[in-house]
């Protein structure tokens, strides 16, 4: 018989320490029980990630009707600004005492990626929390967990008294999973984010699969390439030079050779996730359907392959270009290529330096961190894609940190789950965060702080 062990925690207890140590054997199952408090800031956690708001339908309207239901219960400020038809973005404000000090941006996204629904244990918009305390559902890594996390921290720092120095903001913006550039590029554009004279912004990271909390400075930059070959068609038993696929088989093995050299670099601990070009192949295209399949003795007149493509800040994006055409999809083999999103890469985002104590934004994050007795991680160039450079390229500091620790990395993956202690442990960073940036009034480096870390 299965031995069940319920954890009950004292009112008493400081928030932090509601964190739990069992040892799970073969025949343990854990119940987790929370204090009330605790309970009803992860039911709010759970309203949040049962609006779906994945795409190709995101349901925006209840997420924003949401937000601004929990912002009027805090006693922020907000406003909802719509750029874009359809593409609602919520800005909350908890005024400081010294509006001429820039402020404080808390950005999140309110939109997540599609699910396969056969492929989850649990549905993904139940929120369903298992005797481990496992929250299962899309969004609750990436990223309505920070965005929460957001607002449960200021709900406490304002419950405790305290008063920020520096204004803070907190954005929820739309379609970040599909470029952004509806929702924070657009806001970052606007008039209403001049007057926010914003001096810092924090946006997501990822989850940490040890102690330490990961923190990055810079991102890769996403290239969408598609190769296309053609070629004369044929009888499918004729063998002859360049046909489409021919073709297209010496590309993908050029690109195979080029993605293994940068494996090799990221296996053998030489570079960083964030500091090698990765290359995925995301689809192949080619053949005659009929509708039993594929008309199997026609050899196809096109051949088409795509790519997922990430750059680091520090990659010369002409040679890279050179590379594709000269290497990938050359003309001689009546090969062509296209790449998405290149003007993503094409902004003058700066590589900032992350090594000089000086810089005040990290050392007071690293401080903070600490301070609610976490850990921070060495700073990293991050892997996939963010909102960040729309304000990076505009010459403001960002920070992608999301306060997941011993949590495996689940964004976009089947069953993605964070678990409640962990969540809980974030607010407490995010608590300990907010203070210490809205709190630093250091007059002689404010300048400076809007171009470096």
């Amino acid at each position: 018989m299965e031995e069940i062990y319920e954890t009950c925690f004292l009112s008493s207890v400081p928030r932090f320490l509601i964190s739990f140590l069992f040892f799970l054997f073969t025949s343990t199952v854990v119940v987790v029980s929370l204090p009330e408090d605790s309970s009803a800031i992860i039911s709010r956690f759970q309203q949040y990630l049962r609006i779906n708001t994945a795409h190709p339908n995101p349901d925006y309207s209840a997420a924003v009707d949401f937000i601004l239901s929990q912002a009027k219960t805090i006693g922020l400020e907000s406003q909802s600004l719509e750029f874009v038809k359809g593409m609602p973005v919520v800005v909350l404000k908890w005024a400081g005492t010294n509006p001429d000090l820039p402020s404080i941006l808390l950005n999140s996204h309110t939109d997540v990626v599609a699910v396969e629904h056969n492929k989850w244990t649990h549905p993904p918009f139940d929120a369903h929390i298992d005797q481990a305390g496992n929250i299962y559902a899309r969004g609750s890594q990436d990223m309505k967990s920070v965005g929460m996390q957001y607002l449960e921290a200021i709900r406490r720092l304002k419950n405790s008294g305290f008063q920020p120095v520096r204004s803070v903001y907190v954005s929820f913006v739309p379609d970040e999973e599909i470029g952004g550039h509806d929702g924070a590029e657009k806001l970052a554009e606007s008039e209403e984010f001049q007057k926010m004279n914003v001096g810092i912004l924090l946006d997501e990271g990822l989850a940490s699969t040890n102690e330490n909390y990961r923190v990055f400075f810079a991102e890769r930059s996403p290239w969408w390439l598609v190769i296309k070959a053609t070629g004369s068609p044929g009888h499918g038993s004729k063998l002859y030079d360049n046909s489409a696929v021919e073709n297209l088989m010496k590309s993908i093995e050029s690109v195979r050779r080029f993605r293994a050299a940068q494996f090799d670099m990221l296996k053998a601990g030489l570079k960083e996730a964030g500091e090698v070009i990765s290359v995925t192949m995301v689809f192949l295209k080619a053949g005659t359907p009929s509708p039993t399949g594929f008309v199997m003795n026609l050899q196809p007149s096109e051949a088409e392959a795509g790519f997922d493509i990430r750059i680091p800040p520090t990659v010369d994006a002409k040679l890279m270009e050179k590379r594709i055409g000269e290497e990938w999809a050359p003309s001689s083999r009546n090969m062509t290529f296209e790449v998405w999103k290149k003007e993503f890469f094409k902004r003058k985002v700066p590589v900032l330096p992350v090594t000089d104590g000086s810089k005040p934004w990290l050392a007071l994050l690293e401080g903070a961190v600490k301070k609610a007795n976490g850990k921070l991680g060495k700073p990293e160039v991050f892997q996939a894609s963010t909102d960040s450079p729309f304000y990076r390229q505009r010459g403001l500091p960002a920070i992608g940190f999301s306060p997941m620790a011993n949590t495996p990395i689940l964004l976009h993956d089947h069953n993605e789950f964070l678990n409640q202690v962990e969540y809980l442990k974030g607010i407490e960073i995010y608590e300990s965060i907010i203070e210490a940036y809205t709190s630093y009034t250091d007059h002689t480096r404010n300048a400076a702080s809007r171009d470096e870390l």
